[in-house]
């Protein structure tokens, strides 16, 4: 099968290559992101492999279906950017990788989190100018903290199993409760307000769909214990930006660690380094000294990598033998 595969890096080249000596397709790799400006770069391919901030909309779909597409394999869980009706009524397959790494993207979640309360970033900062003094470093224990999980799907689990080593109380909120994952896991479900009144530190495992947009928005932050940290790990928007810019202006956020920023597309993946930043919001959140970004790098480690890798070809395999499609998207 030819593949066409978009908003690739080195280490997507990488994995998927490795992934693919044991297969035959043939593999083309393009640095652009796959939309309406793009399309015309998938003509004489048979699947297309887009990335999260690719945009499948009902007119990209459609040229994709005229010029023979007939498969979409995603790289990644999330599908918000791809329209699946369109999809559907073009006769295009949607497959994605629906886990690969949980605990890649819940220790991210960590990585954060730890050098927020602790204050590391400022400290490594400090004595690489040779500053050893400690002062507006102090930071709070985990241990005896309340986590609350806003999503208690894999990488939830994750989370909280990690929580829970730090000696943290656990809850989560999940529209969609499994008793039996809260038993092994040992945490309680709650609701989404008592989850926001007793959580110290939110942690932030939802998809993105209508129901989730902004689900961290003015109203939910008001409802939010004063310098309680958020970590966002998940999708960009379901945070409302403004809001949090504003909750860290008053001091009723004490902390936010992100992954992920709701206008991230064409930002984040790409060396901006020799221009100027021209999100407004994102240069305004980057200059709170308890703000901390990175640019989508949970899924980011070798294991994670290769699990997405062979997944994604495992996909295009299973639709080339006429297979069942077990991580077919749906509308």
């Amino acid at each position: 099968m030819r593949i066409a595969v978009f908003d690739t890096h080195a280490y997507d080249e990488r994995a998927l290559n490795e992934a693919n000596l044991a297969r035959h397709h043939a593999l083309e790799f393009f640095e652009e992101r796959l939309h309406d400006k793009t399309v015309e770069l998938a003509q004489g391919f048979d699947a297309v492999c887009p990335f999260v901030n690719c945009r499948l909309t009902a007119p990209v779909l459609q040229r994709l279906a005229q010029i023979g597409i007939k498969l979409i394999v995603l790289r990644a869980a999330g599908f918000n950017g791809i329209d699946i009706a369109a999809a559907q009524s073009f006769g295009i397959c949607v497959a994605r990788v629906p886990a690969y790494s949980p605990e890649a993207v819940a220790e991210h979640c960590f990585a954060l989190l730890l050098t927020l309360v602790r204050k590391t970033h400022r400290a490594y900062n400090r004595v690489r100018e040779q500053n050893f003094s400690l002062d507006g470093l102090e930071g709070f224990n985990l241990h005896g903290k309340t986590f609350g999980a806003l999503g208690a799907g894999r990488i939830g689990q994750c989370a909280m199993r990690i929580a829970r080593g730090f000696g943290c109380k656990l809850i989560a909120y999940d529209p969609y409760e499994n008793p039996q994952v809260a038993r092994d896991v040992d945490f309680d479900y709650v609701s989404l307000d008592r989850l926001l009144q007793d959580a110290d530190i939110i942690s932030l495992h939802l998809p993105l769909s209508d129901q989730s947009h902004h689900i961290i928005d003015a109203a939910a932050i008001e409802r939010m214990r004063r310098g309680v940290v958020i970590i966002n790990t998940s999708r960009g928007a379901l945070l409302d930006t403004h809001a949090v810019i504003d909750a860290l202006k008053t001091g009723k956020i004490g902390g936010v660690g992100l992954d992920v920023y709701e206008m991230e597309e064409g930002v984040f993946f790409h060396d901006l380094s020799n221009g100027l930043l021209q999100d407004d919001m994102l240069a305004r959140l980057m200059i709170f000294p308890n703000v901390l970004i990175t640019s989508h790098q949970g899924f980011l480690t070798r294991e994670a990598l290769h699990a997405i890798a062979e997944t994604t070809l495992g996909n295009a395999d299973a639709f080339e033998c006429n297979e069942t499609m077990v991580n077919r998207v749906t509308g």
